[in-house]
Formats: C-alpha cells, sequence, structure tokens
C-alpha cells in the first residue's frame, strides 16, 4: 500500500502546486510558464487529467480560499536541521501540528529564517536527451543562466540552477527545443551530517510523520544519505 499511499500525496502535493501556479498566473499553460511546467511534471507522475482539470478550476472558483505558502525550520533528534514547506488554508492549524510533530519527535521548532543558511535553494529540471548533444556544450550555454551543474541519467539530463533564475532557464530550455519532463524547487543542504543507524530511525520517524501532514508540500534536512545511496 506504500506506492498507494505515496502516489496519493504526489497528487495532492502537485494539485496544490497547480491551483497555486494557476492563481497567480492564470489558467492558461499558454500564457503561464509555471502552470506550463507542472502539467508536463503531472504527466509523468501519471497524475489523471481530471486532477489535473480540477486544480486549475479551482484557482478561478469564488469559493476557493487562498494556499499560503509557508516555511517552517527546526531541528529534529541528534542536530538534524529540518526545513518544512508547506501550502496551506489554514496556518493556525498547520504550525501547531508540524510544532506538534517537533515535539513528540525529540525535536523542537525554530524561528522562521533560523535555517535558511544551512540551505542552497535551487530549481531542478529534468529533460529528455537530445541526440547529439553534449553535456559539456550544455552546460556552458546554461552557465549565463545560474546553472551550476549538469547531470545525465539514462535517457534523461537533470538540471541543478539558481531558485531566482528558474524562469529564465525553462525559457531557454523551451526556446531551444527541449522537451522538459518535470521541474521542481529543492533545497540542498551545503553541508551535512554523519548518523548512527539508531538515529536515522529516530530521525526518520520525524520525516515521515511530517510528510504524512495533508498541508505539507515537502521536507529537506541535513542528515548525510547512507552508505551505498546515491
Amino acid at each position: 500500500m506504500k506506492r498507494w499511499g505515496n502516489m496519493a500525496r504526489v497528487f495532492t502535493k502537485l494539485g496544490k502546486e497547480i491551483t497555486i501556479a494557476a492563481k497567480s498566473g492564470g489558467p492558461d499553460p499558454e500564457t503561464n510558464p509555471r502552470l506550463r511546467v507542472l502539467m508536463q511534471t503531472a504527466k509523468k507522475e501519471n497524475m489523471p487529467k481530471d486532477n489535473v482539470e480540477r486544480a486549475i478550476k479551482k484557482a478561478t472558483s469564488k469559493d476557493f480560499t487562498d494556499y499560503k505558502e509557508m516555511n517552517y525550520e527546526g531541528y529534529g533528534p541528534y542536530g538534524i536541521a529540518i526545513f518544512v514547506e508547506t501550502a496551506t488554508d489554514n496556518t493556525t492549524r498547520t504550525v501547531a501540528n508540524v510544532r506538534s510533530y517537533f515535539n513528540k519527535h525529540g525535536g523542537s521548532l525554530g524561528t522562521t529564517g533560523s535555517l535558511e543558511f544551512l540551505f542552497d535553494h535551487k530549481c531542478m529540471f529534468h529533460i529528455t536527451k537530445k541526440d547529439g548533444i553534449s553535456l559539456e556544450d550544455l552546460e556552458l550555454e546554461l552557465i549565463d543562466y545560474g546553472v551550476d551543474e549538469v547531470d545525465e541519467d539514462e535517457d534523461e539530463i537533470i538540471i541543478y540552477g539558481e531558485f531566482a533564475q528558474n524562469s529564465a532557464i525553462q525559457k531557454y530550455l523551451e526556446d531551444n527545443g527541449y522537451e522538459i519532463t518535470s521541474s521542481e524547487f529543492v533545497r540542498i543542504p551545503n553541508d551535512v551530517k554523519e548518523v548512527t543507524a539508531e538515529q536515522r530511525e529516530a530521525i526518520e520517524k520525524l520525516i515521515e510523520r511530517i510528510e504524512e501532514d495533508e498541508d505539507v508540500q515537502n521536507v529537506f534536512h541535513n542528515m548525510a544519505e547512507e552508505a551505498g545511496e546515491e
């Protein structure tokens, strides 16, 4: 059942992002680049078309209470920094819930902005590999657009760039005929902390609990990955 749980969570999260994008930039993907790229992401995740259309409609409905995008920052057990991004129609409920997860699992919620410096905010694009494309050439082209890393993964190319350059990077890729399959914003820790297997278990329990909350969009942390993980 875990996979279904994850899928439902991905659809909820993407649905909110689509609603937020449609609300701020209009419901037409032709004139709304953020919405356009989110619809590609939804396609990649096999999100049903109905769900996508419903999410766009929601943004234009007069009964719709806007989602507020709020970040919460805190420390989990063993001093692991945890950054929580939420999209909620009730911030009072969300902050109370997030605080209670930290408290119950041996962590504490900090003040907003207290952990920003521990993470680099990046945009990330997955594009389909084109014949004869050289990663070095692409990276050189994109350096002026704030891109700092270009990776290869099977038949895809993954591009990491500065958060603020997201629109410029997307425009370059679209103008140059690259097929963007998905795009997201990530926070990458600029330093990671090693933990023991036992400590990892306690920290992961807290992270999983936070991720289960339907107001939560993303959770980032600075715990080192297990040996053997990518």
